[in-house]
């Protein structure tokens, strides 16, 4: 299938590594031109590197933290300069701490919020003027099947996460009369940083080893395994592009079947 994004002009949020790092690979792969972001400089740099020289593409990078008063619209703007426009966001950032309620004070909960949530609020407002131009706008939030299937431990992402889904279908409502679609993906357990450090976390208290948290978690998703960072951007490329011009307001489950739920 062609995905019609030859060209296309996409910005990536968190995009030095792991989820947002595979999906800007599978931008490239299709065709667009992509502006990476991420808050270290010298890990974002090696990144567009490894992407330029595994595609060939166009890639460019905005090095600053999204979570950041005003970052978003540097970030935004910056990319809308060296892409000439955008055509695609995709919205991604690393998740908060895992921990117990009892844990977290009003700062931490505040840090949450501003990561999980205002990240993308913020890069959606400054976003909207250069995606209005756009004939094949697409927007794409990354959240997690916790907001389905809450996780212990995880109170912060279970909770914060549920309002950018609340976000994603409103805007859709909203802004579908203006040719703009917005979508997210509520990925599972996927190999990735972000999932190595739960499980270093989880091994602490159970005494086993993060092997052993990894093999126990595996064993309890329908697939029998943990995703792979290519599989997730397989479908984020999907719904970021033409390709699904009529699908918008969707809260894509990328899983394995780890949710049980039916809805």
């Amino acid at each position: 299938m062609d995905l019609q994004l030859k060209n296309k002009r996409a910005l990536v949020t968190g995009a030095s590594r792991g989820l947002g790092y595979a999906t800007a690979l599978a931008l490239l792969q299709e065709g667009c031109q992509v502006v990476i972001n991420s808050r270290n400089a010298d890990r974002l740099q090696v990144a567009a590197e490894s992407l330029r020289s595994a595609t060939g593409g166009q890639v460019f990078t905005v090095a600053a933290d999204v979570s950041a008063p005003g970052a978003a619209g540097q970030i935004v703007n910056e990319a809308a300069i060296a892409l000439y426009g955008l055509d695609i966001l995709v919205c991604n950032a690393g998740g908060p701490p895992p921990g117990a309620f009892e844990s977290f004070d009003e700062a931490a909960w505040q840090r949450a919020i501003d990561l999980s949530f205002m990240s993308h609020v913020n890069l959606i407002r400054a976003a909207l003027p250069f995606l209005r131009k756009s004939d094949a706008a697409s927007v794409l939030t990354v959240t997690s099947f916790t907001t389905k299937q809450p996780l212990a431990s995880l109170i912060l992402s279970n909770s914060v996460r549920l309002a950018t889904i609340g976000l994603t279908k409103s805007l859709a409502l909203e802004l579908g009369g203006q040719g703009i679609r917005f979508n997210s993906i509520l990925p599972g357990w996927t190999e990735t940083e972000r999932v190595e450090q739960l499980m270093v976390a989880r091994a602490q208290v159970s005494g086993a080893t993060p092997e052993e948290e990894s093999r126990k978690q595996a064993a309890e998703i329908p697939l029998g395994r943990m995703g792979r960072p290519e599989e997730f951007a397989r479908a984020a490329a999907f719904l970021v592009s033409p390709a699904a011009s009529y699908i918008t307001g969707v809260m894509l489950q990328v899983d394995g079947g780890a949710v049980k739920g039916t809805m």
